[in-house]
């Protein structure tokens, strides 16, 4: 092997561990909560639906008023997405739309959107164990509903979740009490405000953390602070949901910032992808 044959082979083999690695990698789409342009969405569901596929967001979640909207516009707003090419893989979910009397109607238009989570966004203010394990029960219970038609639940963490009742968190109830089928689906802000470490939240829960809420928070300024600006560890947190967590999509979510909704989702949607690539 001559010198400039052995530096090619040499140099392939640096380079290959790397190509190969790149190849390999899952493709995990990020998206918009679309509570981040609430008003905007309340105003023009189609246009805001467009806005956001236009700044490159590959992903939505409506929340809890898609239950009220009539079949058209759901099957409106399915066709504007397919049109563009976004996906809604979840929806946000009141207390109520997994009840027994509501479960139906909630199954039919997550099926219109296409989404296959319904993750139950709050379960309200619970303050015991033994009423944390009831909410447990009332997942599995829609879980077991909704298997048939290819869906999962989920539950949503906020601060109340991570904060201690009886010595022990009601997240840890949630995670314990319920089939390994329902999603975690990790809010980081409010996880690392109530005091806890998302990253040894996610390694301790391993696979369930298909979805997660991008959402950041500071000492200084709360939740009104731009993804990456907070006091998230956001490579880390990546590292860890990436390798083991079972993340399968990223959701930005913004409660309010310096700017319009729309400049603060791009602006959110902008750093992610510096920081994560």
């Amino acid at each position: 092997m001559n010198p400039i044959d052995r530096r090619s082979f040499l140099a392939l083999g640096a380079t290959l561990p790397t190509a190969l690695r790149a190849a390999g990698k899952k493709h995990i789409p990020v998206g918009l909560e679309m509570y981040s342009v609430r008003e905007e969405l309340a105003r023009d569901p189609q246009g805001t639906t467009r806005a956001v596929a236009k700044m490159g967001y590959q992903n939505v979640e409506y929340f809890a008023p898609y239950f009220d909207w009539t079949e058209g516009l759901t099957k409106e707003l399915k066709s504007i997405l397919d049109g563009v090419g976004v996906t809604c893989l979840s929806t946000h979910n009141s207390p109520r739309y997994l009840d027994s009397d509501n479960i139906a109607k909630t199954r039919d238009r997550n099926m219109m959107l296409g989404s296959k989570f319904v993750v139950l966004a709050s379960a309200g203010h619970i303050t015991t164990l033994d009423g944390w394990k009831g909410v447990a029960e009332k997942l599995n219970r829609a879980a077991e509903f909704l298997k048939g038609s290819g869906m999962r639940t989920g539950y949503h963490n906020h601060e109340l979740e991570f904060t201690p009742i009886e010595g022990k968190r009601p997240i840890e109830i949630l995670a314990k009490e319920t089939d390994p089928s329902v999603v975690l689906q990790l809010d980081v802000g409010t996880c690392i405000a109530a005091g806890s470490d998302p990253v040894a939240w996610i390694h301790d829960n391993p696979g369930r953390i298909v979805s997660m809420h991008c959402k950041e928070w500071s000492r200084a300024k709360g939740f009104h602070v731009l993804f990456g600006d907070g006091a998230a560890d956001w490579k880390a947190i990546f590292q860890a949901a990436e390798n083991g967590g079972g993340i399968e999509f990223y959701l930005i979510e913004q409660e309010g910032s310096d700017y319009s909704e729309f400049e603060t989702a791009k602006r959110c949607l902008k750093t992610f992808r510096k920081i994560h690539g």
